[in-house]
């Protein structure tokens, strides 16, 4: 089917700009206020700093919270006067002045590890966040049809869906992709979140009424190369805020672990303080459910929890005070499920999702684009008799959708085979019919073209060997 329109078209939409490389950059604090902290947590988390680290420099200290130097000395000072800290030497300079916690001051430490064990870089407030997270986020943001096609080249993908995946993609609107098991949908949002480009700040931390919430996660966040974090400067005039690290725009991927309880703040018994749920550390970025309807929770429970969310882009958390704080749900949301829409929730969710995009069996010939690029990948040449086989004898005859998992699945099969009896793999009918009747079991019977039960392949020495395994760019429609 033919694109009825280029999404690069001027088609109204010229307000909307590329996604941008350059975010905001949070300005550096030039006073204790403007950090939106109040002096005890900054004090404790200074002592936190000692009790743990020894002594330390002003210098040190200063890289230790990601604070500007200015800033901490008078607290410093503070701390010298109430006999928490003292000077047992110094140094060339007045940054190389070293602290050392007094017996006073290890008591007020350990006090404040009761309370909390976050020993990091200072975190920023609640209202810096919000105010961040505005400036860089996702509405507004162009994703270009040049774009969209090169997150989908290594994917087939028919020039219709392309279409419908740019309107919903430039929505920024909740995507739901649903089909048949095996219809390519974890594989195309994956992709899709490859649309999501550009970078954001993040803090290592939020602060929510005295309590601390980890928002940075090393596995979620990819810093970029460059920024090297918390700065050593002693500079009162430095340019960036060092309580923010520059990442990648997020993507977060949740699966049948989902439950509830992992969309609400998380206490750490241990530590005494917050892990950050999935949404609030998708922020400015994406959010994919995988196969939905397949969590501990039902469905329905999972997905009432995000109408509010996904309504208003603000979400609620409560903290174990009792505490409720309103962050900004700035999440693209893509949702996988075998199941159709009006199956997992009520008709008020349903008008909710922006777009529900079903992904239907592929048509021949796409198929078997699918097939000849699983067929390369091992190292394999398919032929017009086998396709044909594939198609007639094998799909045909067993009513089998023409779904983009199947080949890849069945010619490493055939790759499996050759490596434990150190051969080289073949593409044979019987080759293929063997590794069709190991794929759906006892699901279906080929009657008309039945050689006899799960007959052992015939094979042909001198073929190519099978290709190395592949990155994931290259894997094509295979989930």
């Amino acid at each position: 089917m033919s694109l009825q329109r280029s999404l690069s078209q001027d088609d109204g939409i010229a307000a909307s700009e590329p996604m941008s490389r350059t975010p905001v950059t949070p300005a550096s604090p030039v006073s204790l206020e403007s950090t939106g902290l109040s002096p005890s947590l900054v004090v404790d988390l200074l002592l936190k700093h000692l009790l743990r680290a020894g002594d330390q420099s002003v210098y040190d200290l200063g890289t230790r919270t990601a604070l500007p130097v200015p800033l901490i000395e008078p607290l410093l000072g503070f701390m010298r006067t109430e006999r928490l800290v003292e000077v047992p030497r110094r140094g060339s300079f007045d940054a190389d002045v070293a602290y050392v916690l007094t017996d006073a001051g290890r008591a007020r430490a350990g006090d404040a590890m009761d309370r909390n064990q976050y020993v990091g870089p200072a975190p920023v407030s609640l209202d810096e966040y919000l105010g961040q997270v505005e400036r860089q986020q996702l509405q507004g943001q162009r994703v270009p049809e040049s774009a969209l096609r090169e997150a989908l080249a290594p994917l087939v993908v028919n020039d219709q869906l392309v279409l419908q995946l740019g309107a919903a993609m430039n929505s920024w609107r909740p995507l739901f992709l649903y089909g048949p098991s095996g219809s390519g949908k974890t594989c195309l949002a994956e992709h899709l979140v490859r649309v999501a480009r550009g970078n954001v700040w993040i803090p290592h931390a939020i602060t929510v009424d005295g309590e601390i919430i980890q928002v940075y996660d090393p596995a979620v966040h990819q810093r970029v190369e460059g920024d090297s974090g918390p700065a050593r400067s002693l500079d009162r005039a430095r340019g960036s805020d060092a309580r923010w690290m520059l990442c990648r725009r997020p993507v977060v991927q949740l699966g049948g672990e989902l439950t509830l309880s992992m969309m609400d703040l998380e206490l750490d018994p241990v530590t005494r303080y917050y892990r950050a749920p999935a949404q609030l550390k998708a922020n400015n970025g994406m959010l994919i459910f995988d196969d939905l309807g397949r969590q501990r929770s039902s469905a329905h429970a999972i997905l009432n929890r995000w109408i509010v969310p996904l309504d208003r882009k603000v979400d609620y958390l409560a903290l174990h005070t009792g505490t409720k704080c309103q962050v900004p749900f700035d999440v693209a949301v893509i949702f996988s499920s075998n199941l159709t829409p009006s199956s997992l929730a009520d008709p008020a969710f349903v008008r909710r999702l922006g777009y529900k995009i079903r992904l239907a069996p592929m048509s021949e010939a796409e198929y078997l684009r699918v097939f000849r690029l699983a067929c390369a990948r091992a190292g394999l040449d398919s032929d017009a008799a086998i396709e044909r086989f594939l198609i007639e004898d094998l799909h045909k005859a067993t009513a089998t959708p023409l779904l983009p998992a199947y080949p890849a699945d069945l010619v490493q099969k055939l790759v499996d085979l050759a490596i434990y009896e150190g051969t080289a793999a073949e593409l044979t009918p019987e080759n293929l019919r063997w590794s069709w009747q190991l794929y759906f079991a006892a699901d279906q019977e080929i009657r008309a073209s039945e050689t006899g039960g799960a007959a052992s392949p015939r094979r042909r020495p001198g073929l190519r060997k099978p290709a190395p395994a592949q990155s994931d760019s290259q894997q094509g429609n295979d989930r």
